[in-house]
Order: C-alpha cells, then sequence, then structure tokens
C-alpha cells in the first residue's frame, strides 16, 4: 500500500473508532460500553483498538483533537486582514459544524435529551473535559502570534488569546450540557466569541 493510501486508512480507522465510541455512548451511557464493544461497532479486532488508543477516553477524546488541530490549520489559512475574533471563530466552528452533522445528521443539529444526558457525564470526566486542549496549547499560541506578529515567549498577548479561546469553548460546553431544552453548541460559541470580540462589556450598559 502506498504511503499516502496507508496513512488514509490509519486516520480513517482512527475516526471509526472514535465515532463508535461515541455512538455507544450516547446509546449505552459509556459506563457500559468496552474497547471490545467499540472494536466490534467499527469493524476491527480488539488488537487494531489497542494499536491506535490505550481505552475508551482515549478513543473519545481523538474527535476533539483532530477538531483542534483542524482549527488551528484553519486559522493558520484565514486571510491576514481578517480581524482576529473573526477568524478564531469561523476557525473553531466549521470544523465543529462538520463534526455535528456526522454526529447528528445535518438535519437534527440537536442532541436529543437522552444524548444530552449523556453528554452531562462524559463532561464530568477529566480525560474528556481536558482533551480539546491537550498538548495543543502551545499550538493555539504559536498560530495566534504568527497572525498578530507577537513573540510567544516574550509576549502576553498570544497566551491570553489562546487561554480565552479554552475558557470560551469550557463556558459553552458547561451551557450546552446543562441547557434543557436542548440548544445548539455552535450558537454558544458564537455567542461566547462575540461578547469577547466586544469587549466583554457588562451586563445592563455599564462602561
Amino acid at each position: 500500500m502506498a504511503p499516502g493510501l496507508r496513512e488514509r486508512k490509519k486516520l480513517d480507522t482512527r475516526r471509526a473508532l472514535s465515532d463508535a465510541a461515541l455512538s455507544l455512548a450516547f446509546e449505552r451511557g459509556l459506563e457500559n460500553v468496552t474497547r471490545e464493544d467499540i472494536a466490534n461497532l467499527a469493524g476491527v479486532s480488539l488488537r487494531t483498538f489497542t494499536n491506535y488508543f490505550a481505552g475508551k477516553y482515549d478513543a473519545l477524546a481523538y474527535r476533539q483533537q483532530e477538531r483542534m488541530r483542524r482549527s488551528i490549520d484553519m486559522l493558520r489559512a484565514r486571510p491576514a486582514d481578517e480581524p482576529l475574533w473573526t477568524a478564531i471563530t469561523e476557525s473553531v466552528i466549521k470544523p465543529l459544524d462538520a463534526d455535528m452533522a456526522d454526529v447528528y445528521g445535518v438535519e437534527n443539529a440537536l442532541p436529543t435529551r437522552q444524548q444530552l444526558g449523556e453528554v452531562r457525564k462524559l463532561l464530568m470526566i477529566p480525560e474528556i473535559r481536558d482533551a480539546t486542549f491537550r498538548g495543543m496549547a502551545e499550538e493555539w499560541v504559536a498560530v495566534i502570534a504568527e497572525r498578530t506578529g507577537t513573540d510567544p515567549r516574550r509576549d502576553m498577548y498570544p497566551r491570553l488569546v489562546a487561554a480565552i479561546v479554552r475558557a470560551v469553548g469550557d463556558v459553552a460546553m458547561d451551557d450546552y450540557g446543562n441547557s434543557d431544552p436542548p440548544v445548539s453548541f455552535t450558537s454558544l460559541l458564537r455567542k461566547g466569541f462575540a461578547a469577547v470580540a466586544a469587549g466583554l462589556p457588562e451586563p445592563g450598559g455599564k462602561n
């Protein structure tokens, strides 16, 4: 198999295992899902699963990590003269929209209450909660420094922006997990990023 095809096959297998883990977590509850279950749903052996992931938490986290890498790549490719928070917002949300369509379907962008209950449980697991930024905080700082002409080691600005990106994601995730009725995660992210872009004015019109 050619190197390019081999890498594509590995990527497809990782995605299939991660998607199977999420599907089973929604269907049964993560506590009732085993590595064997995930491998069976993805159509691979348990040995193949262990070649890619240490356990079910890693499998679940993979899609989030992969999506964050796509966001970073997209931010790097956005027009240089685009306002920073516009570029960040679109770079975070577009890959998320694509993944949401895979999970829920284009016509059904909101989770059911049962799915939302499982989301709440997943968000309580540190291994899942921290997955989005695990190992990628420095990449965020680097790409923001590139866009803003700052030094990621000496200047506070790119590190502050990266921390704010994570904070918006965390708050949106909390609201998403606690919403009743369910709301769109992307709408919560847009709301959070818009508030930051506006300078976080105090509620009630105070300056």
